[in-house]
């Protein structure tokens, strides 16, 4: 009985392993949109690229690169890079996940 039960509860984990996650960045994913939209992020970003202008034209054993977006990256990665990381997701925790199933499945038999 428990030989059965096990590839199901482990294919069970492996749906909730690819609904989950993404089901909760995509519901958090406006919310955070709308907080990044504030003025005082983008200020905060604009501060943070001024200072590494700053820091980039010192001369010294650490030269800093100055960010080519003017928007948050946490942003323009929600934004514009959203179905990606789901994707991403899918596939590294299906590899992950299936060999990880593969070894429970061979430990027990």
């Amino acid at each position: 009985m428990i030989r059965h039960a096990l590839p199901i509860g482990l294919f069970v984990v492996w749906i909730l392993l690819m609904v989950l996650p993404p089901y909760t960045l995509w519901t958090l994913r406006e919310s955070w949109l709308a907080d990044l939209d504030s003025p005082n992020i983008q200020a905060e970003w604009n501060q943070f690229r001024n200072d590494m202008q700053k820091q980039s034209d010192r001369s010294g054993p650490v030269q800093h690169k100055v960010p080519k977006s003017a928007e948050p990256p946490l942003r323009v990665w929600l934004r514009d890079y959203f179905w990606l990381a789901v994707i991403a997701w899918a596939v590294l925790a299906s590899v992950l996940y299936g060999f990880f199933g593969i070894a429970v499945l061979g430990v027990t038999k």
